[in-house]
Protein backbone atom coordinates (compact mmCIF):
# COMPACT_ATOMS: atom_id res chain seq x y z
CA UNK A 1 0.00 0.00 0.00
CA UNK A 2 2.00 2.88 -1.09
CA UNK A 3 1.15 6.25 0.50
CA UNK A 4 0.00 8.68 -1.80
CA UNK A 5 2.79 11.76 -2.81
CA UNK A 6 0.76 14.43 -1.75
CA UNK A 7 0.54 12.59 2.00
CA UNK A 8 4.25 12.49 2.40
CA UNK A 9 6.04 15.29 4.13
CA UNK A 10 9.51 16.09 4.40
CA UNK A 11 9.90 16.28 8.12
CA UNK A 12 7.80 14.77 10.93
CA UNK A 13 6.24 18.08 12.34
CA UNK A 14 4.31 18.42 8.99
CA UNK A 15 3.14 14.96 8.88
CA UNK A 16 -1.00 14.38 7.86
CA UNK A 17 -3.21 11.82 7.69
CA UNK A 18 -1.49 8.81 5.56
CA UNK A 19 -4.00 7.74 2.85
CA UNK A 20 -2.76 5.05 0.02
CA UNK A 21 -2.60 6.24 -3.79
CA UNK A 22 -5.44 4.17 -4.81
CA UNK A 23 -7.45 5.52 -2.00
CA UNK A 24 -6.38 8.95 -2.86
CA UNK A 25 -4.62 10.59 -6.12
CA UNK A 26 -4.93 7.55 -8.07
CA UNK A 27 -8.49 7.54 -9.17
CA UNK A 28 -8.08 10.67 -10.54
CA UNK A 29 -4.63 10.34 -12.68
CA UNK A 30 -5.82 6.77 -14.04
CA UNK A 31 -9.46 8.87 -15.43
CA UNK A 32 -6.81 10.87 -17.55
CA UNK A 33 -5.04 8.54 -18.51
CA UNK A 34 -7.89 6.40 -19.39
CA UNK A 35 -10.05 9.03 -21.02
CA UNK A 36 -6.75 11.38 -22.36
CA UNK A 37 -8.94 13.90 -21.15
CA UNK A 38 -11.30 15.02 -18.52
CA UNK A 39 -14.75 14.13 -19.68
CA UNK A 40 -17.77 14.10 -18.05
CA UNK A 41 -17.21 10.74 -16.64
CA UNK A 42 -13.72 11.82 -15.06
CA UNK A 43 -13.86 12.11 -11.56
CA UNK A 44 -13.94 15.59 -9.93
CA UNK A 45 -11.81 17.31 -7.29
CA UNK A 46 -14.43 19.01 -4.69
CA UNK A 47 -12.16 21.65 -3.65
CA UNK A 48 -9.07 23.76 -5.65
CA UNK A 49 -6.46 21.97 -2.93
CA UNK A 50 -7.71 18.65 -3.75
CA UNK A 51 -7.18 19.39 -7.45
CA UNK A 52 -3.59 21.00 -6.30
CA UNK A 53 -2.96 17.88 -4.64
CA UNK A 54 -3.63 15.13 -7.37
CA UNK A 55 -1.47 17.90 -9.50
CA UNK A 56 1.93 17.67 -7.24
CA UNK A 57 1.13 13.86 -7.06
CA UNK A 58 1.30 13.91 -11.50
CA UNK A 59 4.17 15.91 -10.76
CA UNK A 60 6.01 13.15 -8.65
CA UNK A 61 4.37 10.54 -10.85
CA UNK A 62 5.93 12.04 -13.67
CA UNK A 63 2.11 12.24 -15.33
CA UNK A 64 2.33 15.20 -17.27
CA UNK A 65 -0.78 14.84 -19.54
CA UNK A 66 -2.66 14.79 -16.11
CA UNK A 67 -0.81 18.31 -15.40
CA UNK A 68 -2.22 19.65 -18.86
CA UNK A 69 -5.91 18.61 -18.51
CA UNK A 70 -6.18 19.93 -15.42
CA UNK A 71 -4.82 23.43 -16.41
CA UNK A 72 -7.92 25.90 -17.89
CA UNK A 73 -8.84 24.36 -21.23
CA UNK A 74 -8.01 27.63 -23.07
CA UNK A 75 -4.61 27.36 -21.82
CA UNK A 76 -3.52 23.72 -22.30
CA UNK A 77 -2.76 24.30 -25.78
CA UNK A 78 0.09 26.58 -25.12
CA UNK A 79 1.91 24.15 -22.57
CA UNK A 80 4.90 22.47 -23.59
CA UNK A 81 4.59 18.55 -22.73
CA UNK A 82 8.30 18.17 -23.11
CA UNK A 83 9.08 20.89 -20.51
CA UNK A 84 6.75 19.33 -18.12
CA UNK A 85 7.83 15.92 -18.52
CA UNK A 86 11.37 17.20 -18.09
CA UNK A 87 10.95 19.12 -15.04
CA UNK A 88 9.22 16.55 -13.53
CA UNK A 89 11.69 13.67 -13.94
CA UNK A 90 14.94 16.03 -12.88
CA UNK A 91 13.26 16.98 -10.04
CA UNK A 92 13.39 14.83 -6.64
CA UNK A 93 10.48 15.30 -4.39
CA UNK A 94 10.73 15.32 -0.91
CA UNK A 95 6.76 16.12 0.01
CA UNK A 96 3.95 18.81 0.25
CA UNK A 97 2.77 21.53 2.54
CA UNK A 98 -0.82 23.02 2.29
CA UNK A 99 -0.11 26.39 3.99
CA UNK A 100 -3.58 27.72 3.15
CA UNK A 101 -6.51 27.48 1.25
CA UNK A 102 -9.23 30.26 0.27
CA UNK A 103 -12.23 27.89 -1.19
CA UNK A 104 -14.34 30.98 -2.53
CA UNK A 105 -12.85 34.12 -3.66
CA UNK A 106 -14.99 35.28 -5.77
CA UNK A 107 -17.90 33.38 -7.42
CA UNK A 108 -16.05 30.66 -9.04
CA UNK A 109 -12.28 30.93 -7.81
CA UNK A 110 -10.06 29.65 -5.41
CA UNK A 111 -6.50 29.78 -4.14
CA UNK A 112 -4.27 27.57 -2.70
CA UNK A 113 -0.73 28.17 -1.14
CA UNK A 114 1.48 25.63 -0.72
CA UNK A 115 5.32 24.58 -0.38
CA UNK A 116 6.44 21.34 -2.72
CA UNK A 117 9.66 20.32 -0.77
CA UNK A 118 12.60 18.92 -3.09
CA UNK A 119 16.25 17.63 -2.66
CA UNK A 120 19.17 19.24 -3.85
CA UNK A 121 22.94 18.82 -3.25
CA UNK A 122 22.58 20.96 -0.66
CA UNK A 123 19.64 19.28 1.13
CA UNK A 124 15.94 20.06 0.90
CA UNK A 125 14.94 22.80 -0.81
CA UNK A 126 10.74 24.50 -1.11
CA UNK A 127 8.95 25.70 -4.12
CA UNK A 128 6.61 28.04 -2.68
CA UNK A 129 3.59 29.25 -4.70
CA UNK A 130 -0.47 30.74 -4.51
CA UNK A 131 -1.51 28.90 -6.65
CA UNK A 132 -5.40 30.06 -8.34
CA UNK A 133 -7.87 27.49 -9.38
CA UNK A 134 -11.44 28.52 -11.96
CA UNK A 135 -14.68 26.09 -11.52
CA UNK A 136 -15.92 25.48 -15.03
CA UNK A 137 -19.22 23.54 -15.54
CA UNK A 138 -18.39 22.37 -11.91
CA UNK A 139 -14.66 20.82 -12.74
CA UNK A 140 -11.69 22.95 -11.13
CA UNK A 141 -8.85 24.11 -13.27
CA UNK A 142 -5.37 25.59 -12.30
CA UNK A 143 -5.29 29.10 -13.65
CA UNK A 144 -1.25 29.11 -14.78
CA UNK A 145 0.28 32.05 -14.89
CA UNK A 146 3.20 31.32 -16.84
CA UNK A 147 1.41 30.99 -19.89
CA UNK A 148 1.93 33.72 -22.05
CA UNK A 149 -1.29 34.50 -23.54
CA UNK A 150 -2.43 36.94 -25.80
CA UNK A 151 -5.78 38.09 -24.46
CA UNK A 152 -7.19 41.86 -23.51
CA UNK A 153 -8.69 42.84 -20.38
CA UNK A 154 -11.75 43.77 -22.24
CA UNK A 155 -12.24 40.40 -23.66
CA UNK A 156 -14.69 37.64 -22.44
CA UNK A 157 -12.48 35.59 -19.96
CA UNK A 158 -10.58 32.68 -20.85
CA UNK A 159 -12.61 30.76 -18.53
CA UNK A 160 -16.04 30.79 -20.46
CA UNK A 161 -17.77 32.63 -17.63
CA UNK A 162 -19.19 35.38 -20.26
CA UNK A 163 -17.43 37.87 -18.14
CA UNK A 164 -14.96 40.16 -19.43
CA UNK A 165 -11.10 38.64 -18.58
CA UNK A 166 -10.42 41.66 -16.23
CA UNK A 167 -13.50 41.06 -13.95
CA UNK A 168 -12.96 37.72 -13.95
CA UNK A 169 -9.80 35.45 -14.39
CA UNK A 170 -7.86 38.19 -14.92
CA UNK A 171 -6.75 39.19 -11.46
CA UNK A 172 -5.27 36.13 -10.71
CA UNK A 173 -2.97 35.75 -13.63
CA UNK A 174 -1.17 38.43 -12.96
Amino acid sequence: MPLCPCRVSPSLSLLTTPIAYSDCCQPYHDAVDVNHSADSNTPKADSAERLMRTRYSAFVLQKAGYIVKTTVPAQQPLLDIKDIESWAQETNWAGLEILSHTPKLAKRHAQVEFKAYYHTAEGIKAHHELSSFVKIAERWYFLDPTVAMTISQKQPCLCGSGEKFKRCCGGYLS
